[in-house]
């Protein structure tokens, strides 16, 4: 459906004509303005049509992955990792992390809104009551007067008790258009923490494997200085013994140095990581960091399916309920600033007692009561409304553009972290071939440098290749899963559906 088709389905043109037919009697009877209750004050919602695929573009290549008895635990997918310390650190940051305490707090002021528009359909009382007396001064002109009479009596009293209650009645459905619009955001802010709580998962899981694939790294170059370190040795032996060249030790010394200046550079991402981690679990920075000395291996990326595809995704994505929320509440918005074109009515009732004597309060004679039907139209500010009602209606365009942008960069999510799971495992296969193949080079190299058969240059050339390989396997290993991690949150994994909302 496009913006124009959207919007010509929800044209107001009944609504105008309605209020047309209605402008030149103003001043007629209130039969002619029982007929307004006839004219819709609002365009009825109806979710917009998105066409999309049946299927994502790397639907099969998964499914090749997967294996068919494999089952996939899409709404606690993080126990599919077989990681425990990772299910512990999620289980963490869920109760703990600020972000999701701000949005659980967005969540109930939402709430409160709701009620509050609740409340205004319903009628409104108040007990009052009040005591008093009063004593007359003789020297003002109304004490002079008073005093001439008989029985006069400078002390009064005066006592009052009564019960008031009014209601507007919601004639054309202002109110509920607002209700409408305060449940639908309700459901939106809802739907956001659910959101925040799937993000905070992401990260949490992600930012974990990132700090497994800094500690193997950390330690294959560690390992690699260590080779380095007894090869700058050997070649200063031999310098000493005048059989190698100064040559040879200064590029065995500079290779090291090279090693070396990569260790600084890792220890300060895993730093940064294990802080990162620390806030997202609430803690200061530090905290978690001698639970996660130990090096562990990079979890290794679980099976996975599409979840239903595109179709489902609209069920599951939580960011995407929440913009299809978001435009419902906008479109009820619009019935409420229609409503403003028609006259509110109101009633108003007090019953009560008043006497000059507390004793004679709850007689009969001091019984009193009133009611009241009240009238509140705009008549001479429709101009001011169409501005309103064209404010509303832009804003529900922006909604709907809104919607139709969530859906397309969900699908985009899911491919890419589809793709970046394949790509990786493919990359990670293909490496770890070629380790295999360049460690048996380098030591091959190492044992012909020993026979005098190669340079040292051929032996470094060796190390630095088996290095760089090493070091792009874990890598590959950790962007897989990674790329898992990805899927799972792009696929809405982490909680039951749209069902689960309290508004949904």
């Amino acid at each position: 459906m496009t913006n124009s088709d959207f919007f010509r389905h929800w044209s107001l043109a009944p609504v105008k004509d309605c209020l047309m037919s209605t402008r030149r009697p103003l001043l007629a009877s209130s039969a002619a303005l029982l007929l307004l209750g006839g004219c819709a004050t609002g365009p009825a919602y109806r979710q917009p049509d998105l066409s999309l695929p049946t299927t994502f573009t790397t639907s099969e290549a998964v499914a090749a992955r997967t294996a068919p008895e494999a089952s996939v635990d899409l709404v606690e997918w993080w126990h599919s990792f077989n990681d425990p310390l990772l299910t512990s650190l999620i289980e963490r940051a869920v109760a703990q992390n600020l972000d999701l305490k701000q949005a659980e707090a967005r969540v109930l002021q939402a709430r409160a809104a709701l009620r509050f528009s609740n409340a205004e359909m319903l009628p409104t009382g108040a007990a009052s009551g009040q005591a008093g007396i009063n004593y007359q001064s003789l020297e003002t002109p109304i004490g002079q007067v008073a005093s001439a009479f008989p029985g006069f009596d400078r002390s009064t009293g005066a006592y009052e008790a009564g019960l008031s209650a009014s209601w507007e009645i919601d004639l054309f459905g202002g109110n509920d258009a607002a209700r409408d619009a305060a449940r639908a955001d309700w459901q939106a802010s809802e739907a956001g923490a659910v959101a925040a709580r799937l993000a905070v998962i992401a990260q949490t899981a992600d930012t974990y494997v990132t700090i497994r694939a800094l500690q193997e790294r950390l330690a294959i170059v560690r390992a690699q200085e260590a080779v380095q370190a007894n090869l700058v040795r050997l070649v200063a032996l031999q310098f000493e013994r005048g059989v190698a060249a100064e040559l040879q030790l200064r590029q065995a010394e500079g290779a090291l140095g090279q090693v070396r200046a990569a260790i600084p550079a890792l220890e300060n991402q895993l730093d940064t990581a294990m802080n990162a981690l620390d806030v997202l679990l609430g803690l200061l920075p530090g905290t978690t960091r001698a639970e996660l000395s130990a090096p562990q291996p990079i979890p290794t990326p679980p099976a996975i399916t599409t979840a239903g595809g595109p179709a489902a995704l609209m069920r599951r994505r939580p960011d995407i309920i929440a913009a299809e929320r978001s435009l419902a509440a906008s479109n009820a918005r619009i019935g409420a600033a229609t409503a403003e074109y028609y006259p509110k009515f109101s009633l108003n009732g007090l019953i009560g007692t008043a006497a000059t004597t507390s004793g004679a309060l709850f007689g009969g004679n001091a019984v009193q009561g009133s009611g009241f039907l009240g009238l509140r139209w705009r008549l001479f500010d429709f101009g001011r409304i169409d501005a309103e009602i064209k404010l509303a209606e832009g804003r529900n365009a922006e909604a709907l553009a809104a919607y139709r942008q969530t859906v397309l960069r969900a699908s985009e999510d899911v491919e890419n972290a589809l793709s970046l799971l394949l790509r990786q495992e493919a990359q990670a296969e293909a490496l770890s071939a070629a380790e295999a193949s360049l460690a048996r080079a380098q030591t091959s190299s190492e044992a012909a440098y020993n026979a005098g058969f190669v340079s040292l240059i051929e032996v470094l050339d060796a190390d630095r290749r088996l290095l760089e390989t090493r070091d792009g396997l874990v890598q590959a290993r950790a962007g897989a899963s990674r790329g898992a991690i990805a899927a799972f949150r792009a696929l809405g994994g982490g909680w039951e559906g749209a069902g689960a909302l309290a508004g949904g």
